[in-house]
């Protein structure tokens, strides 16, 4: 349990892929215009990265080591293609909306890191969660940012979440004469938020590093 639980604290807070590799920028920055956008490519990158980290930690005794690369790339390249159909057959509305960046989860630097990294060297359940917790780290990010966005650039939260309920409405968060602030929405908003959610996990890191630090000094004194 000690293993999982570093796993998942290392996954989502001291190797977060947003906001510490800084790895999947594309996606990050060019789908992170709303929550449901965000969620949608998020998840969708969960499930090929927990899946990808499975079926390579099971098979890796069998893979080559010289042809490990293109057989990676092959097994993340069937997962996404089963997402791609199944967004495409049930979610249609959001798969037009995700268009180009569902494929390109193929080419995210993150996912084929993890495989080579993590998933080839561990056991197939230690991979999975590996996968999963960075996906996940990587969905939250795009959440928040999506988040921040969506209410600055527009005043609302969930927008489009009919896409996927078509019941459910959007959250007017702000008065229904907001004007909106455009270049939270533009991909210069993007930089500008994200950049403020990395400072504002380094000074929590910075933070507790020095509340340490004192700690361990005043029993060091005592």
């Amino acid at each position: 349990m000690g293993i999982y639980r570093d796993i998942t604290w290392n996954s989502l807070w001291k190797q977060n892929p947003g906001l510490v590799q800084l790895l999947g920028m594309c996606p990050l920055l060019a789908m992170s215009t709303s929550v449901v956008n965000a969620a949608g490519l998020g998840l969708a990158t969960v499930f090929v990265m927990a899946m990808s980290n499975y079926a390579v930690a099971l098979l890796r005794s069998f893979i080559p080591y010289e042809i490990r690369i293109p057989v990676f790339i092959l097994i993340i390249a069937a997962l996404v293609t089963v997402v791609d159909f199944a967004m495409n057959a049930w979610l249609h509305q959001l798969y037009l909306v995700l268009g180009i960046f569902i494929p390109l989860i193929v080419t995210n630097c993150i996912v084929l890191a993890r495989v080579e990294a993590f998933a080839a060297k561990n056991a197939a359940v230690a991979a999975a969660l590996d996968g999963a917790m960075m996906g996940l780290g990587l969905t939250l990010v795009l959440v928040v940012l999506g988040a921040i966005r969506e209410l600055v650039g527009q005043g609302t939260l969930f927008a489009g979440i009919d896409m996927v309920i078509p019941t459910a409405k959007p959250w007017q968060m702000l008065s229904s004469d907001y004007p909106g602030f455009l270049v939270a929405i533009l991909p210069p908003g993007a930089f500008f938020v994200l950049g403020m959610l990395i400072a504002g996990r380094n000074w929590i890191v910075a933070r507790a590093e020095r509340r340490e630090t004192a700690r361990r000094q005043a029993l060091a004194t005592s």
